[in-house]
């Protein structure tokens, strides 16, 4: 079965002055503030498109990976992944490091290796990123 997850932006004023709020609306776990400068400069206690990128990103890969360790035999005690998602002010996404340290008793660094490329390339939030069809909803109000 689909499922739909729902996220939400409010923004008030011009790119480089302006100011908004992300709502997590599927499952309500809050709303975070963004700006320009949040992305672009110093967070300053705000977060950015890029941040959300990574958190999808870094979750994604752990779910992917732990699922290949399993059916190969070797589930994982543990695995801590963190996605660093660059963004470069007038060239957008520049690249994206993900990087993992798993528990996985019974397998050899090769394996864990191969495990992990495999999860890279076939985890659905990298197959998005890789590229993907945007659908566009575009209507202006007031």
């Amino acid at each position: 079965m689909a499922t739909t997850r729902t996220a939400t932006t409010q923004w008030k004023g011009a790119l480089l002055d302006g100011s908004g709020t992300v709502s997590l609306d599927s499952s309500g776990v809050g709303t975070f503030d963004v700006s320009w400068p949040s992305r672009a400069e110093q967070a300053n206690g705000k977060t950015s498109p890029e941040e959300l990128i990574a958190a999808a990103h870094s979750s994604c890969f752990s779910m992917a990976l732990s699922n290949g360790l399993a059916k190969a035999g070797t589930p994982p005690q543990s695995l801590e992944t963190r996605a660093d998602v660059t963004f470069q002010p007038g060239e957008g996404i520049t690249g994206i490091v993900i990087s993992v340290r798993g528990q996985v008793p019974g397998i050899s660094a090769e394996d864990f290796q191969q495990a992990a490329e495999g999860a890279k390339a076939n985890c659905p939030v990298s197959k998005a990123l890789a590229g993907t069809t945007i659908t566009l909803n575009a209507e202006l109000v007031g």
